[in-house]
Formats: structure tokens, sequence, C-alpha cells
């Protein structure tokens, strides 16, 4: 059995979405290409012409990932690129990607340019959080965090079947490991979570396949 990835960073992954960086190698599988807040630099013009070019190829499947982190004191830049990337997502028609670190609000505010679906990466927060997240239609994907964290675990088993994905981002973990501890927690097979997971895609216009 296949299981989709839908945000990580190994080469040698066939199903998912494999998060290509700038000037890495074109992979022959499905990636997504944008510029990461710990990215923004002085060659930004440069590194805008490469992703607009990465956007325009076939298996580039979404922008990002790309947001806002607090943890960095170029605010105003990190707005900035944030929201071409946006625009470009719009231009392109393919959903985003979104990396957040204690910067939801202004997420939340931005994206509401977004003409695309918009996917929390790596979502770990507060219910309180991922309540109002889903009340602004974004959707969300989980990662290793699934595997621990109680709180974050009871929102997942509660939340609707059809507004989230499963990932390993760069953890070092199996895919399929996370598959079980997610259906585990919502109480169905793992047939039956990997059956709900082509459609999640298709609801954000990437109709894949499990195998």
């Amino acid at each position: 059995m296949l299981y989709f990835d839908f945000h990580h960073h190994n080469s040698n992954t066939d199903f998912g979405i494999y998060n290509l960086k700038f000037n890495d190698e074109l992979p022959k599988t499905y990636f997504s290409a944008g510029i990461h807040p710990d990215s923004i630099s002085e060659d930004l013009e440069q590194k805008f012409d490469w992703l607009e070019r990465m956007a325009l190829l076939e298996n580039c499947v979404a922008i990002g990932e790309c947001g806002l982190d607090a943890r960095y004191e170029n605010a105003d830049l990190q707005k900035h690129v944030f929201e071409k990337q946006i625009m470009l997502a719009n231009e392109v028609q393919k959903p985003l990607i979104i990396h957040c670190v204690k910067s939801f609000p202004a997420i939340i505010e931005i994206c509401r340019n977004a003409a695309v679906r918009v996917v929390i990466h790596g979502f770990n927060k507060r219910k309180t959080i991922g309540d109002e997240l889903l009340e602004k239609q974004f959707m969300l994907s989980f990662g290793k965090s699934l595997m621990y964290n109680v709180n974050l675990q009871a929102f997942f088993k509660a939340m609707p079947p059809n507004r989230f994905f499963i990932e390993t981002d760069s953890a070092d973990i199996e895919i399929e490991k996370l598959y079980r501890k997610a259906a585990e927690l919502r109480n169905i097979t793992i047939e039956e979570l990997n059956l709900q997971i082509p459609e999640n895609l298709k609801s954000i216009n990437l109709p894949f396949q499990n195998g």
C-alpha cells in the first residue's frame, strides 16, 4: 500500500510532494517550490525568477513552503515576499503550502487575498488556533507531533475528515507509521484513511490516486 506524504524533504520518496529548495536538482516526482522565510536574502530577484519558472512546470503542484516566521527579525520583508508568492499561486492556480511560526493572525489576514486553497503544513498548535483556521477554510497537514502531542491528537480526532493531510516533513519517521497513528486516533482502518486522503487532495485540485 502506498501512503501519500503531503510535504517531505526526501528526494527518494515517490508518492507525495517534495519540498524543492532554490537551485536544487529538479525531481522527477511531484514537488512544491517556494521561498521559505529562512531563505529571504539579498538575491531575492534571482529567487523569484527561479520560482516563477518552477511554478509553470507540470510536476510543480503547489507553491511553498512559504509564509511567516516570528523567529526572524525581517517581518516586513517576509510579508512582502509572502504576498508575492500568494499572487503567483493565484496566477498559476496552484495551492499554497504554508510555514507559520508564531504568526497565525498575520497569516490568516494575508491569506484573505489567496484565490487558491491554503494548507498549513506541520500543524501542531492548540485547538483554538486549529478551529479558527478551519473556520477560515484552511486545510491542515499533520506530522510527527501527532505521535505524542495529546492535545493535538484530541483536536485531530474530532476535526472534519475532509480537511487534513499527513506528512513527514524533515522528520526521521516512516509515513506509514503516521498513517497508522492517524487511523487509530480517528477509529478507522488504515485502508479507510488511505481512501480519504486522495479525496482531500482532489479538493485542492490535486487529483492523485493512492496506487
